[in-house]
């Protein structure tokens, strides 16, 4: 009678245990990079925002350009000019200059600004197939592959993601395979 009771008790106590390790889910890992670089949006983004800073990039050569053009003429035309004009040209000159000057920065805070105007969709978008993804695949984590140093054995879901945006095969890689991106294994 005592084993039975004790048969019973450690029989329950593992099918406790059992249902806590179920009761935690699948872990998953994916690198959203690789995720977002493999998305035909992102391809469409690049290119706009490559011909987005050719063009400013032109219009600081045309500043720099009216610049020197400018100050060519101040240079040949200043002996005939009043004072006042000079003055006033050389004004011109210096505003034109601080411009040009200011333009880099200038160009390089626009494209930030027009890099983040175009990613943030393609995230969200990102974002919204790796949510639904784990949901359907029955997936309680999804961690990011290159910021985890050290993790449970998980899947790579980055293939089911991929399906799902119609970019790739959908196998995911088995528990504790190494993350495509940079991350370490997981174990």
């Amino acid at each position: 009678m005592k084993k039975t009771v004790l048969l019973l008790v450690i029989a329950v106590s593992m099918i406790g245990v059992s249902n806590t390790v179920s009761a935690q889910g699948k872990v998953g890992y994916i690198s959203t990079e690789e995720l977002i670089g493999s998305m035909p949006e992102t391809e469409a983004a690049n290119k706009q925002l490559q011909d987005y800073q050719a063009t400013l990039q032109q219009q600081g050569q045309d500043y720099y350009r009216e610049l020197n053009e400018k100050d060519s003429i101040f240079g040949l035309d200043s002996a005939k000019m009043t004072p006042t004009q000079k003055e006033l040209k050389r004004n011109d000159l210096i505003e034109l200059y601080q411009k040009v000057q200011n333009w880099q920065q200038s160009m390089q805070q626009k494209v930030q600004e027009k890099s983040q105007q175009l990613i943030v969709p393609i995230r969200e978008k990102a974002m919204d197939a790796i949510k639904s993804s784990a949901k359907e695949s029955g997936y309680a984590y999804v961690l990011e592959s290159a910021a985890v140093l050290v993790g449970p054995p998980g899947d790579d879901i980055l293939p089911i993601v991929k399906k799902k945006l119609g970019v790739g095969a959908a196998t995911p890689k088995p528990a504790g395979a190494k993350p495509a991106a940079g991350g370490a294994k997981k174990q």
